[in-house]
């Protein structure tokens, strides 16, 4: 699983600034505005520089508890981008955060069919468990 392979070092999780045109033009939420702001997205890749994995160790890694309310997944999202910033969120402000950013995924996802074809990946994911016109609705 890429889960292991993190672990082991055979992969690793790298944080990067998008190239997607598209994305720079949305209205994000003021967590992720500023001018001294960046826009970032994961990607997974292979390890590099040769080390054998018992030689490699995790760095700046901490658990912090989210409330589950319906819409942690974008609460952990807020929380780790407001972290990574220096940025602390009150309890109001990290729902709101989380509302905001939980809205313009559902634009892209529920609202626009040609924006949804760049996000096959996740249409998938999520309509493993329920249809997407459900999924739309909640």
């Amino acid at each position: 699983s890429i889960l292991q392979q993190l672990k082991d070092g055979t992969a690793r999780f790298e944080l990067l600034p998008s190239p997607a045109a598209s994305i720079s033009s949305f209205k994000w939420p003021r967590l992720f505005s500023g001018s001294n702001s960046h826009r970032f997205f994961a990607r997974i890749g292979s390890s590099i520089g040769g080390k054998p994995p018992a030689m490699k160790k995790v760095e700046h890694y901490s658990v912090q508890k989210v409330t589950g309310d319906g819409r942690c997944l974008f609460r952990a999202l807020v929380k780790g981008m407001a972290f990574n910033k220096g940025v602390s969120l009150s309890t109001r402000e990290e729902r709101d955060d989380a509302d905001e950013l939980r809205m313009a995924v559902k634009e892209i996802i529920c609202d626009s069919g040609e924006d949804q074809r760049q996000y096959e990946e996740a249409l998938v994911a999520i309509t493993i468990d329920v249809s997407l016109k459900r999924y739309c609705q909640r």
